[in-house]
């Protein structure tokens, strides 16, 4: 088992508090926007051994066990990571398993930097996300009814905006939503810059289901992307609840602190909110447009008191356990890779009994006795395979 050290990200939305916060430690009066756990090349995780990636490369069936390398090659398939949003995040969308291979291929055969900022895909790999709530979190997900979605911009009262509630009462589902989000990202940039500035006003004023998206434009002033958020859910988590974010489906965190976990992938196609670059049309390729419910997930609990987070893929499995004062041990060993990561209290780890308080994680290899005992909670990310 070992302790990890983990690099945080500084990106321009993350908290400045939150992740201090957890760790008890002073703030820096810089964003902390997230602290990755395990072996992503570009920052991985560092052990008393070395490097987390170089401790997978020189033994992948040992750090990883045969089952996981067989299914998921010589790699730790999944990124564990503490976000903390002080700003909302782009929106985005992410690849399915086919359309990033196709797309990562494509971009490889035109001699596309890999680096480039116009450079969709860095991987072939697809990026499911599971997000689940430390703090109340807030948060975009998937699309709207269209009926609710025309209501909420018909309450603006703006005339530039008539022909998209048109649209979004007069036409069926996929149409509607294909049809508006195509016209707010393809509309004129000065003129939507007009829209956006007007439909902020009117969002301040209303208030109520109109909030969120008034505090989204304060921190993207003119960017159509506000308008596009207005097609999807808004949803507020509370601790301990979660979203599964699938491929196709536009999302956006916009403020809280949680527990992310992720296919090891960077492949993002942008809609919004942000300064990087919108390849409109490979979008609009990978968009599902569909209205959803958000699906709010809640822990389903086991007999030996694991909570685990249901999703549909195998690249991560993410539970925890809430740990009262005078529980006795939980053993925790399997054929797979595992990284634990304490969020409250002061748990007990291995063999050794490595005391974790928050915000510190160990890798465990697979097959590595594994127990946690104590009194806080604790998040296991493991895979299936």
């Amino acid at each position: 088992m070992d302790r990890l050290d983990n690099t945080i990200r500084p990106y321009a939305w993350g908290s400045t508090t939150a992740i201090p916060r957890l760790l008890g430690v002073e703030p820096t009066g810089e964003p902390q926007a997230e602290m990755w756990m395990g072996a992503h090349p570009g920052a991985p995780s560092r052990t008393a051994r070395g490097p987390l990636t170089e401790l997978i490369e020189a033994a992948p069936e040992r750090e990883l066990g045969t089952e996981t390398v067989a299914k998921f090659g010589p790699r730790l398939p999944f990124l564990l990571k503490i976000l903390a949003a002080g700003a909302p995040l782009s929106l985005q969308v992410h690849p399915d398993l086919a359309q990033a291979k196709e797309g990562y291929e494509g971009e490889e055969r035109r001699g596309v930097p890999i680096d480039a900022p116009h450079r969709n895909y860095k991987d072939a790999n697809h990026k499911p996300e599971l997000i689940c709530a430390l703090t109340e979190f807030d948060g975009l997900c998937g699309f709207r009814a269209p009926d609710e979605a025309g209501d909420l911009l018909a309450a603006l009262e703006i005339d530039s905006l008539k022909p998209y509630v048109d649209m979004l009462h007069a036409h069926p589902e996929d149409a509607a939503l294909r049809e508006v989000l195509t016209a707010v990202l393809s509309a004129d940039p000065e003129q939507m810059a007009t829209t956006v500035t007007e439909a902020t006003a009117a969002c301040t004023r209303l208030g109520g289901p109109h909030a969120p998206y008034a505090e989204i434009a304060h921190h993207y002033p003119g960017d159509p992307g506000v308008i596009a958020a207005m097609l999807l859910n808004h949803v507020r988590l509370q601790p301990g609840e979660a979203l599964f974010l699938g491929a196709g489906v536009p999302h956006a965190y916009l403020n809280g602190l949680g527990v992310e976990i992720m296919a090891n992938s960077d492949n993002v196609l942008r809609c919004g909110l942000t300064p990087k670059h919108v390849d409109v049309p490979e979008l609009l390729r990978i968009v599902r447009f569909e209205a959803s419910d958000p699906g709010v997930l809640r822990p389903e609990a086991s007999p030996d008191g694991e909570e685990v987070y249901e999703t549909p893929i195998d690249e991560f499995r993410l539970s925890r356990y809430v740990l009262p004062q005078g529980t006795a041990a939980h053993e925790l060993t399997l054929r797979t890779p595992q990284i634990l990561l304490c969020t409250a209290g002061s748990v007990q780890a291995g063999e050794h009994a490595l005391t974790l308080t928050p915000g510190q994680s160990v890798f465990v290899p697979a097959g590595e006795k594994a127990g946690v005992s104590g009194t806080g909670t604790v998040f296991r990310a493991t895979v299936v395979a």
